[in-house]
């Protein structure tokens, strides 16, 4: 990651840390919470030391207790926590494993999908997770003043007993609105084509893959240029099923209405489209069997003309500067959908901050975390304190700026970074954003500037998803007695679309046997299953 990225935003390896509005350290009014007194704002939190248990998984950069942000803010809070990181392969199970025997820790930080939105309606209503909604305009004043910006958090993690039992990551800087990752063309292809305008049509799209597969676009002489090439399809199939109106291959809302994309015969016009890219040899014979790994090596010998990627340089081996040559995708239209339209990401993201009933101090805790949710507080988490990833020092002018720290550089950056915050390959509670004033300078002359390659990428998702984008189907909760009504229906669903998917474009499957899978799916409780998203849907909207 460069350098200019790394104080502005998000490594891939993590969603990190920016945020909105400051947490005031003028005034100390405090507020009872149990046997604590609580300041409603600045620091420390509690008068007197308070100490806590939190259980977080650990991406195994560096031990919690050795990490220089939360030992300096507990010093500011007078907060003291007491660490269980499982590793996050095992963090699921250690999470339930802490509810079913009652051995609970005071917080749960960044537990992400472990937390489920089931979960948290099951452990709310059994009395295990602490209702929030009460103390939240008190003790968390900046995540209140988000809530109220944009009602739909509130619709989003509020359950159908009206609480809310945890706190999100919520994300405003521009990769956000990305609903996984993009797909790139090979700009050297394009240059070498002589191709000036992208496909704005699934025809016009054809007609590309098939002059990358014919016209030898890597010049080495050899028919090996691949078009198009996924793995299994997981990212390909947001991005072309929009071409034909659905958005995600699960539940969608077309205005009020609820459905199931997968019987749609527009998704049938979809897996023919993509059974004539396949049979054609457009799309990559071992889309459906590869590994990342395999599509990177075919992207890194220049064989790809259209892949998925976080960044496609990531793919092909490039450097930053050149990648800005591979445009990112854009939405495509079809005879089935004439406008133009993308999934987009709702920016939240559920389930990372509770307390638990052990707790001894919710609004302290309330108060701990809310400090994340400004911006001084998440550039605090993202960054560290001084000293570590970067120090003050005086311009010519006799400005007091930061520059980065000694012996911090492009590629060591997100390294040392990973060791000394836990906003690092987890998606902690709080705000990110596009701040350019958080950019930290090399030298206390230099001005601050957006790297090229940032205005790129937000340049290019302004253009090609924010006008098109839309939430496939909003962030909702069921009831219990819904939960248990389409727990047994929805994985056998989703695998049997899948497996289906990938039988119908490989050709294993003909088209002609579409009623028989529709007939199948009708078999699997689909209506149920889509009857409760509906009524989880009507509750969401009147919520709000």
């Amino acid at each position: 990651m460069k350098l200019s990225r790394l104080f502005s935003i998000v490594g891939i390896s993590a969603l990190t840390v920016l945020a909105l509005a400051g947490c005031g350290s003028a005034s100390n009014k405090t507020a009872s919470s149990g046997d604590a007194k609580v300041a409603t704002s600045g620091f420390p939190i509690v008068e007197e030391p308070l100490t806590m248990s939190l259980m977080a998984p650990s991406v195994g950069a560096a031990n919690w207790n050795d990490m220089a942000t939360l030992k300096d803010y507990a010093k500011k809070t007078n907060i003291k926590l007491k660490f269980n990181t499982p590793p996050s392969s095992d963090f699921s199970t250690k999470l339930n494993l802490a509810f079913a025997s009652q051995d609970l820790p005071d917080i749960i930080y960044a537990a992400g999908s472990a937390l489920t939105p089931a979960n948290e309606v099951s452990y709310g209503k059994n009395g295990q997770l602490v209702p929030l909604e009460k103390l939240i305009p008190k003790y968390a004043p900046n995540f209140n003043k988000l809530m109220k910006d944009n009602p739909m958090i509130r619709q989003s993690i509020t359950t159908p007993d009206g609480h809310i039992y945890a706190l999100p990551y919520i994300a405003k800087d521009t990769t956000a609105s990305w609903y996984i990752g993009p797909m790139w063309y090979n700009g050297e292809w394009l240059k070498k084509l002589g191709v000036k305008t992208l496909p704005k049509t699934t025809d016009e799209l054809y007609a590309l893959l098939k002059r990358f597969k014919n016209e030898d676009p890597n010049g080495n002489g050899k028919a090996d240029d691949i078009p198009l090439t996924d793995v299994k399809m997981n990212v390909a199939r947001i991005w072309l099923m929009p071409a034909f109106g659905l958005l995600t291959q699960d539940v969608q809302n077309d205005g009020d209405k609820v459905f199931y994309t997968p019987i749609d015969k527009r998704y049938k016009a979809y897996l023919t489209y993509m059974h004539k890219l396949f049979a054609e040899g457009l799309l990559d014979k071992d889309t459906f069997s590869q590994s990342d790994d395999q599509k990177k090596a075919k992207g890194q010998a220049d064989r790809l003309g259209l892949f998925s990627d976080y960044f496609s340089y990531f793919t092909t081996g490039r450097t930053v500067d050149e990648s800005m040559n591979d445009p990112m995708f854009q939405p495509l239209t079809s005879p089935e959908s004439p406008k133009a339209i993308v999934p987009m990401n709702p920016r939240i993201n559920r389930g990372d901050f509770a307390i638990t009933k052990n707790n001894p101090s919710p609004a302290a805790s309330l108060r701990w975390v809310d400090y994340f949710y400004s911006k001084k507080g998440s550039l605090y988490l993202n960054q560290g304190p001084e000293g570590y990833m970067w120090d003050y020092a005086k311009n010519s002018q006799g400005d007091k700026v930061k520059v980065t720290a000694k012996g911090i550089t492009d590629e060591n950056s997100e390294d040392k970074r990973s060791k000394i915050t836990p906003a690092y390959g987890l998606t902690a509670p709080m705000l990110t954003a596009d701040w350019d004033d958080a950019a930290v300078r090399k030298n206390p002359d230099d001005k601050i500037v957006v790297s090229g390659f940032t205005k790129w990428v937000r340049n290019e998702t302004k253009e090609k998803i924010d006008p098109y984008g839309r939430i496939p189907y909003p962030l909702v909760y069921l009831t219990k007695d819904e939960q248990d009504s389409v727990a047994s229906s929805a994985n056998d669903l989703k695998t049997f679309v899948e497996e289906s998917e990938a039988k119908f474009i490989t050709g294993v499957t003909p088209l002609s046997d579409w009623d028989k899978y529709v007939k199948t799916i009708k078999g699997m409780n689909v209506d149920q299953y889509v009857k409760v998203y509906q009524a989880a849907y009507d509750r969401w909207k009147k919520a709000n």
